[in-house]
């Protein structure tokens, strides 16, 4: 298991499932009972967020490895990887500033040892992730499952069933 200041719950399932939908709906309604959440995204692709033209993006194009870019509103860090691998979930939650926060959910990163709910659509012809994982503590689906007994099966439509899941077991568990 991940070593953490504060708790640490990953979404995972196959790519085109919907992380990322649900998360957006699950992070306000978490955010209204004043939790303080940070994320990590896994992503496969190779992207930027700086654009060509700006000064961040001329500055690494140059060569800096490290780009931090600070306004009074936010702050990004762009830090090339060299040579290229894949990340480890360790290594971002080194980077991340734990310090004002309650929760970091985690989009991805499912092949990883830390608590998972699993997201699954039936309808999208892929397995179930939890047989081989004996970090999936849940799974949330868009049809009923036959689930074992020591898996908790959640609504996909329902993310305030699934906040529930988080404000009052899965957050309360960690304090214990």
């Amino acid at each position: 298991m991940l070593q953490t200041h504060i708790p640490i719950l990953g979404f995972a399932a196959f790519s085109g499932t919907g992380k990322t939908t649900l998360l957006t709906q699950l992070i306000p309604i978490l955010k209204n009972h004043k939790l303080r959440i940070g994320l990590i995204k896994h992503s496969h692709h190779n992207f930027e967020i700086d654009q060509p033209g700006k000064d961040s993006y001329r500055l690494r194009k140059a060569g800096a490895l490290t780009v931090l870019l600070a306004s009074k509103h936010r702050r990004a860090i762009i830090t090339e990887i060299e040579p290229a691998q894949e990340p480890k979930l360790a290594d971002q939650l080194q980077v991340i500033d734990q310090s004002n926060l309650d929760l970091i959910l985690v989009e991805g990163f499912k092949a990883e040892l830390f608590p998972k709910i699993e997201i699954h659509r039936p309808a999208l012809n892929k397995p179930l992730i939890y047989p081989n994982d004996p970090n999936i503590i849940a799974v949330a689906s868009d049809s009923p499952l036959e689930l074992p007994k020591h898996l908790l099966g959640f609504d996909l439509n329902n993310p305030n069933m699934i906040a529930d899941y988080i404000l009052n077991q899965f957050l309360e568990r960690k304090h214990d």
